[in-house]
């Protein structure tokens, strides 16, 4: 029996007088990520908040837990998907246990292995363990980023826990923002730095732990994405997909005691999760769609949801609900996020909190196996890139010269450079000169500067492997499970994600270039072993995501108007050149140019500011 959705907190250092209240202020902030129980651990050294939603007996693995010689103490987010495996090789080396809980086999794992515990997990986690015979803090967070942790030193304190948020109500913290994360965040449209948008405030990476002792910080690596191929027919990819997919659904439901559910939304990846995941209590699929005919796939999700005999529950969410939940939505991210799909999955999760406490979701698939189009241009410029690269340069030089929008311009512009330099994950709104020329403050770093230590790990390998490598090191982790962390929690619902897993994930990084993507398709071997359980015409439907119509919304009257006025603002005139903003705006207004995803980027910050520096 294991514990769901939670959040936690702590700080270390001699305990200030108003220990006690600050931790509670602090997991106060975050009771949205489990109103059902709280728990404290202080002492002279430590400080420790949980704030939990149980969906067992709260005796279950109440936080924060002890060893049984009370020298550990553990604040535990997440699920351990092979605990009773690990509570038995435990049991066989002696160790006895008061709960059925994963968190208790967590210490347990610290008492045998220490560090090396980390290789055994299998699981979405962020933990901090209080070690009072060395003295010293031990935080981890799981392989692929799935569960948050962020962290700052003040004072000679360390300050850390599941949201930024209740760091607010530490009286050493002092919120700055940073603007190198501002500079960078133009470019990719999410906070893509370790230290966050507020000075001073690191995310923990994922796959990697943190040592705090004596007043210092290690940070070390336990994991990595790597890529291995091996040669194998298509036919054995498909099985070895299907089997290692299946059996994660099964880990994934099969670890949870209440009623599971699905997002789908009519594409191959949800369906796939909604097609293994069902069975007796477990059949709610949950789906949203915008008051747009294009932008909605509710009937896709409804239609497949009953050929596969499940309830889809769904919901259209309106243009004035879509931009009446703005403000509030990047205040659970804690950082800005310009992804307009993320708002759909607040209202989705906010569907689903209402009918099931646990819901499954399809991220890593395009990511693992070769899923986004991008992936195909390779391939495409496989035979142009033969060409002298001064020829290719020049090429390029009187393509650049050509409108916006010319068939083909992109093309001959980006294959006069390698990957490296045209390639920085799925979003890239302003290059680093347009963003130079928008903001008021000099960004340190170049796109490729923050890209090029991912390449260097796979600069053997090929193209397609190495744009992949980069999406699971950053477009993954900063983007996708940003919004599927928080925009679940913000409604107390427990997203889980069973393609994110190390069984799955060994699979993928086997496979060969040739099932993963080809001229005419993507994720081909994934999208046969889909097909196994889901009509023809979903495995092989072509990515839509959640569609969003802000290029629409942005030409009507009232939502320029609206974006126009933040503009103008004072905290828009602190950062942004804002003539050069009035220019964006208008020229997408009267349809000059399609500024939308700029336009848009740049409103999520001036709302998340208002937010979190509401002063300005």
């Amino acid at each position: 029996m294991n514990i769901f959705m939670c959040g936690f907190c702590g700080f270390t250092g001699s305990n200030p007088t108003h220990a006690k209240s600050i931790i509670e202020s602090m997991i106060d902030t975050i009771t949205h990520r489990g109103p059902d129980s709280v728990g404290t651990y202080l002492n002279d050294k430590i400080t420790l908040g949980f704030s939990r939603l149980g969906t067992v007996a709260l005796e279950n693995g109440t936080q924060p837990m002890h060893n049984k010689t009370n020298t550990l103490a553990l604040v535990f987010n997440g699920e351990i998907y092979n605990f009773n495996e690990l509570r038995t090789l435990l049991e066989e080396k002696e160790h006895t246990f008061k709960t059925l809980s994963d968190t208790e086999t967590l210490l347990h794992l610290y008492e045998e292995y220490g560090i090396g515990m980390l290789s055994h997990l299998r699981g979405m986690f962020a933990f901090a363990i209080y070690d009072a015979v060395e003295d010293k803090l031990f935080c981890a967070r799981d392989q692929f980023g799935i569960k948050p942790f962020y962290y700052t030193r003040a004072n000679d304190q360390l300050i850390f826990g599941s949201e930024i948020k209740s760091f607010f109500q530490h009286p050493d913290f002092v919120p700055t923002v940073n603007t190198e994360a501002l500079g960078q965040y133009l470019t990719f449209q999410y906070s893509v730095l370790e230290e966050t948008f507020f000075k001073g405030v690191y995310k923990l990476p994922p796959g990697h732990y943190l040592i705090w002792q004596d007043s210092n910080v290690k940070i070390s690596r336990y994991n990595s994405h790597l890529f291995t191929p091996a040669e194998m027919s298509l036919n054995d990819a498909v099985e070895s997909i299907n089997n290692a997919v299946c059996e994660s659904v099964k880990k994934h439901v099969e670890s949870c005691s209440v009623e599971v559910g699905s997002f789908l939304s009519g594409g191959v990846d949800s369906g796939y999760m909604a097609a293994t995941f069902g069975g007796g209590k477990n059949n709610k699929t949950f789906t949203v769609g915008f008051d747009y005919e294009k932008y909605n796939e509710i009937g896709h999700a409804q239609s497949l949801s009953n050929a596969l005999g499940l309830e889809n529950i769904s919901k259209i969410i309106s243009t004035e609900e879509y931009w009446e939940s703005l403000p509030q939505i990047q205040y659970h991210m804690d950082e800005p996020l310009a992804d307009p799909a993320a708002v759909a999955f607040y209202f989705a999760s906010r569907e689903a909190a209402k009918h099931v406490r646990v819901a499954l979701s399809g991220e890593g698939a395009d990511e693992f196996f070769g899923g986004y189009n991008i992936y195909k241009e390779p391939i495409s410029l496989r035979f142009y890139s033969l060409l002298p690269i001064s020829l290719r340069e020049w090429i390029a030089s009187l393509a650049k010269k050509l409108p916006q929008g010319t068939r083909g311009r992109s093309f001959l512009m980006r294959g006069a450079k390698p990957v490296e330099e045209r390639f920085f994950g799925n979003a890239f709104i302003f290059s680093a000169e347009e963003r130079d020329k928008f903001l008021k403050t000099t960004t340190i770093q170049s796109p490729t500067d923050i890209t090029r230590p991912y390449y260097n790990q796979v600069k053997h390998e090929d193209d397609i492997t190495k744009m992949q490598f980069l999406d699971i090191n950053l477009w993954l982790v900063g983007d996708i499970l940003l919004q599927a962390d928080k925009m679940s929690m913000a409604h107390g619902l427990e997203v889980r994600t069973p393609l994110l897993d190390r069984e799955v994930f060994r699979v993928a990084s086997r496979l060969p270039v040739k099932h993963r993507v080809s001229r005419k398709g993507t994720k081909i071997a994934f999208r046969l072993a889909a097909a196994k359980h889901l009509p023809k015409e979903t495995a092989n439907r072509r990515k839509l995501g959640f569609p969003v119509p802000i290029r629409i919304w942005l030409r009507e009257e009232k939502y320029h108007n609206i974006v126009k006025s933040h503009f103008a603002s004072a905290t828009a005139e602190k950062y942004f050149h804002t003539e050069e903003l009035t220019r964006l705006i208008d020229e997408h207004y009267t349809g000059k140019h399609d500024n939308s995803r700029k336009i848009w980027t740049i409103y999520m910050f001036l709302l998340w500011h208002k937010e979190f520096f509401p002063e300005i």
